[in-house]
């Protein structure tokens, strides 16, 4: 197997000079810059003309955007295996997942005794290496929830714990030449690292073979292991090539400090890639990911993993994956997906779609942000297409104020650079929230009154069908299904942009207060009697406890789109009068800081969330008693109301699919058991109800569609559902199908 169809990468081996402390990194940006895929550096901490390689590591990281960064090769006696485990998997996260973990287990033993490290012998040096790699991966499976434990003969743990987990698998590259060196790299290896000058005739042909053997026994494909090799002088385009089709070079890592042997070296790469996917097309060479046994053992049933379409291969997630704990869950629902698609371009959409298609029997999730209440942006089983990728925020047209919004793009972000322009967009209530399910849902949010829904704003969609064509929707391109899209766009395609007509808005006064609710029913009457006298630039939501004792805690959260101090206070003061106030604070800041409110790092969701929605007109007094009595009976943890209304409602009923535009208010209750919450929800409120919210809804009975969509909305709605999704490949988020 002298070609292990490995995508060929190119690097660099830069000196850690300290005389030139910039110098480094310097040529690791100009390496970026040349299009070589790898930085790598010398680790002798011994050195004390050599800057220390993980600090330095670490400062290149953020000096550059795109290449992998390595040591080449860390000497792991000086390095504490757990602890540079930990130091790894922290770049990778702060890199974006770029990092590989180079190994070697140690030489120069009189300069590593003088830093006060035992001497050990070229034996020991192994099984110490053995030890450490068990150790490091251990502490990478932050998954694994028990302490972590290795007995070593030279590296132990006993109860340390695991994580953080890395931005992607770490790739462990081993230094070796010794006959057991290239066994520990055949069994425990992703790559085996080595020097050209340091060759004899044959060493590489042997070496492969060694570690080919060590993988078989093992269980290991001997393709899962990279084969880096170091080189410097003048190589030839042929001599590349041949090193990479018949020795099994996946990676040439060029030592040099200098930036002219730099550039000359990488003005070959084009052709030397060329040249080796020429012959491999010839010769029929299997390429790709090659996984190891334990991610392949992860793999879930009925999911074709051999076919993902090679534009998405290299960045699929299945549950073998080290980012597969990072990306599996929602924000409210734990997942188990089979397989995450993650694709950046339109056409790798449409290859997703198409794998979909071809899964017709799993579940589909299409994610924005993740934070879906509806659970339906992760899955058990199934295939989860995730556009984070599509995360571009730009502007159009300034006079216009037109921005286009990639669907993966989150609200807090999208909230800040329109700042930077005096504009806002209402968007929700979280900064954490995709921008994909919200423009697609309705968007209440905190300027909701004032400026309207999310969708109201919308001025055109790049859309791809569920046959995978790319199509434009506007006023004046495919018309029906621009409407669709907004209120019902879960069931027509996948959405990759929007373009937005934005506010302007400047400083607002963000609120927040308490009030004893005790005298609940008269407290939520009083207070949808205040919002709806209450001037347009005026939006509050309400989040109403668990009672504690006697006493009910009601919490207002709004907006009042002024920056004058004695307006806000003005337009607060009925607000204040509703209750007994328990606490109250009222700040003048910028919108983007009121959708600041993201929690950072990966969304943790467990479970599977369990909630209920509805609109109505009014909080008369019918419908503030059923309320109360659903709020006592002790079901929900969870109880929001949200003002809509206003310029919401000046929108025609048929304009868009979102139709209840007569609503002035938007409940959602959360439950822990599904049973409890839908009886208490269908005996006390949902009688009251003139609508539903579908973002905020998880019941799934066919009935739910009809509360969502007025009759003659949902009759056009399943018209165009025939046309352009006619074999239902949207249907695990209420699916319109009648």
């Amino acid at each position: 197997m002298p070609d292990y169809g490995h995508s060929l990468e190119f690097g660099v081996f830069i000196t850690p000079t300290a005389a030139a402390p910039q110098q480094p990194v310097a040529l690791a940006q100009l390496a970026e810059q040349l299009g070589y895929d790898v930085a790598t550096f010398q680790d002798h901490p011994y050195q004390p003309s050599f800057l220390d390689t993980w600090t330095l590591m670490s400062w290149v990281g953020a000096s550059t955007e795109s290449i992998t960064i390595s040591a080449n090769v860390h000497s792991l006696p000086l390095r504490p295996p757990a602890v540079l485990a930990r130091s790894a998997a922290s770049l990778d996260l702060l890199s974006g997942g770029r990092v590989a973990l180079g190994l070697g287990a140690g030489a120069f033993w009189d300069a590593i005794e003088a830093m006060g490290v035992p001497r050990l012998t070229a034996g020991q040096a192994v099984t110490a290496l053995d030890e450490g790699i068990d150790i490091i991966r251990g502490i990478w499976d932050a998954a694994n929830r028990t302490p972590l434990r290795v007995s070593g003969e030279f590296h132990s743990v006993d109860g340390a714990k695991r994580g953080p987990a890395p931005a992607h698998d770490i790739p462990i590259w081993i230094g070796a030449y010794k006959p057991r060196m290239l066994k520990l790299t055949g069994a425990k290896g992703d790559g085996w690292s080595v020097s050209l000058p340091y060759l004899q005739p044959g060493d590489l042909e042997a070496g492969n073979a060694t570690i080919d053997e060590a993988a078989t026994a093992a269980g290991r494909d001997p393709r899962e292991i990279r084969r880096l090799l170091n080189v410097s002088g003048e190589l030839s385009v042929s001599q590349l090539v041949d090193f990479a089709l018949d020795k099994g070079i996946g990676t040439f890592i060029l030592a040099a400090d200098d930036p002219r042997v730099m550039q000359s070296f990488s003005e070959l790469i084009p052709e030397v890639r060329e040249q080796v996917a020429a012959e491999r097309a010839t010769r029929g060479t299997e390429q790709g990911r090659v996984r190891n046994a334990v991610a392949l053992s992860k793999r879930r049933e009925g999911v074709d993993y051999d076919g993902v379409p090679a534009s998405l291969a290299a960045d699929a997630v299945e549950p073998g994956d080290a980012r597969y704990e990072r990306i599996r869950n929602g924000y409210m629902r734990g997942g188990s997906p089979g397989i995450i698609l993650r694709p950046g371009t339109t056409e790798e959409v449409t290859d997703a779609l198409a794998y979909a298609a071809r899964h017709r029997d799993l579940p589909l999730g299409i994610r924005s942000g993740g934070h879906g209440i509806s659970g339906r942006s992760t899955n058990d089983g199934g295939v989860v297409i995730d556009l984070r990728k599509f995360d571009r925020i730009e502007v159009l047209d300034e006079s216009k104020r037109l921005v286009r919004i990639g669907a993966g793009a989150r609200w807090g972000d999208v909230a800040a650079r329109l700042s930077q322009h005096g504009w806002a967009l209402s968007s929700g209530d979280y900064g954490g929230v995709g921008v994909g399910g919200l423009a697609t849902a309705g968007g209440v949010g905190y300027l909701g009154r004032e400026h309207g829904l999310t969708i109201d704003h919308v001025r055109a969609a790049d859309v791809v069908l569920a046959d995978g064509t790319a199509v434009r929707a506007s006023a004046t391109e495919n018309p029906d299904l621009f409407w669709a899209l907004r209120g019902a766009g879960a069931n027509f395609g996948v959405v990759t942009s929007f373009d937005f007509e934005v506010d302007e808005v400047g400083e607002v006064g963000w609120v927040q207060l308490a009030y004893d609710a005790s005298d609940l029913e008269g407290f939520l009457e009083r207070w949808g009697a205040a919002q709806e006298a209450a001037p347009r630039d005026v939006t509050t939501f309400l989040l109403v406890g668990r009672s504690t004792g006697s006493q009910i805690v009601a919490q207002l959260m709004g907006v009042v789109d002024s920056d004058d101090p004695d307006t806000i206070i003005e337009r607060l003061q009925p607000f204040a009068n509703l209750g007994p106030l328990l606490q109250q604070e009222v700040q003048l800041k910028p919108y983007a800081a009121v959708m600041g409110n993201t929690v950072p790092g990966d969304q943790q969701g467990q479970g599977e969330p369990k909630a209920r929605s509805g609109l109505v007109r009014h909080l008369t007094p019918e419908v503030s008693a059923a309320l109360a009595r659903f709020i006592r009976s002790g079901v929900p943890y969870f109880f929001q109301i949200r003002s809509v209304g206003g310029a919401v409602a000046d929108v025609a009923p048929d304009a868009t699919a979102y139709a209840h535009r007569d609503a002035n208010f938007a409940i959602t209750a959360l439950g822990t058991g599904r049973e409890r919450l839908d009886e208490a929800w269908d005996t006390e409120v949902y009688p009251h109800l003139e609508g539903l919210y579908l973002s905020f809804e998880t019941d799934q009975r066919p009935e739910r569609i009809a509360d969502a969509f007025p009759p003659a909305t949902l009759t056009r709605l399943r018209e165009l559902k025939k046309r352009y999704d006619p074999t239902g490949l949207f249907r695990d988020n209420f699916p319109l199908a009648g």
